[in-house]
């Protein structure tokens, strides 16, 4: 069974008085591309995070997200006064010294100043008791994300399986106006022929060269190779994850092969038919970009 690449995983869990909480979620992409969001005090987790993730997930766009609240009640965040202070006296200067007008709210403007507002969360040390509880919740997220990945791929598979269908149902569809082009083929040249006046020609000859004519405009070999190609699509579908690269390959060939097929045609209800391949084709395409 095939897995997509779209992906998303959310786990909470309770830690003496506050919520640790992981978010994972995850898009289509050649490699893995990893971008993490970890609360400070798990800042030294952080390597530990990442390996978890790319041990598990191989490939997608990744965002993951760690964080904590307070269900319990805390102590103010302390306000640095001194620090506060300094930078009330470095604006005061400033505006004297250039002439800028004085904001109408210092206090406003202060507090959102660097180091203004002590985090308890940086000066906390994390404890192992606390590290296996958001390590256990890191795991269910990627757990989570991992069964939607297969939920979606599931679907996925069904949709190429339908689509597969289609092609060769279309491909089968193509016989009965092949013997139809050949002699339309043959007819339009011994058309063309008689409207040219006094033509002399070898009958024999002219035999000779609609067959080697017509022998070029076969398309056997493409019907079977394309059919082939849809075997092997489905074949490696149930080899399991890991396989998006492939199939992308395989829908490759297949458009090789039906591409193929439409330039020899030379009948318009048989291109009508590979416009339609086509098309299923590129919805193939399109989905195969999501598959691990």
């Amino acid at each position: 069974m095939i897995l997509s690449m779209t992906g998303y995983g959310k786990a909470s869990a309770e830690f003496q008085g506050k919520k640790i909480t992981a978010e994972v979620k995850s898009l289509n992409s050649k490699a893995l591309d990893l971008s993490t969001r970890v609360a400070p005090i798990y800042r030294e987790k952080e390597m530990e995070v990442r390996a978890m993730i790319t041990q598990s997930l191989e490939r997608g766009k990744v965002e993951f997200s760690l964080w904590i609240e307070q269900l319990e009640q805390v102590d103010a965040c302390p306000i640095n006064g001194e620090l506060a202070a300094a930078y009330y006296r470095q604006m005061l200067d400033i505006s004297n010294k250039y002439d800028i007008p004085e904001p109408d709210d210092y206090w406003h403007t202060i507090i959102r100043m660097p180091d203004v507002l002590s985090r308890n969360e940086m000066s906390q040390e994390l404890s192992e008791d606390e590290w296996i509880v958001a390590r256990g919740v890191v795991q269910q997220s990627i757990d989570q994300l991992i069964a939607f990945r297969r939920q979606e791929g599931e679907a996925l598979q069904h949709k190429f399986e339908e689509k597969l269908d289609n092609i060769a149902t279309l491909l089968a569809s193509i016989e009965p106006y092949e013997k139809l082009r050949v002699e339309k083929i043959r007819q339009r040249i011994i058309e063309g022929l008689a409207a040219i006046p006094d033509a002399q020609y070898d009958k024999n000859r002219l035999e000779q060269e609609m067959i080697y004519y017509i022998e070029k405009l076969d398309i056997n070999e493409e019907k079977q190779r394309l059919a082939n190609h849809l075997q092997y699509f489905r074949k490696t579908m149930e080899e399991g994850h890991g396989q998006g690269k492939k199939l992308g390959f395989i829908a490759q060939e297949m458009g090789r092969e039906i591409n193929t097929t439409g330039s020899k045609s030379n009948l318009a209800e048989m291109q009508n038919i590979v416009v339609k391949m086509k098309d299923e084709l590129e919805q193939i395409k399109e989905q195969v970009l999501n598959v691990m």
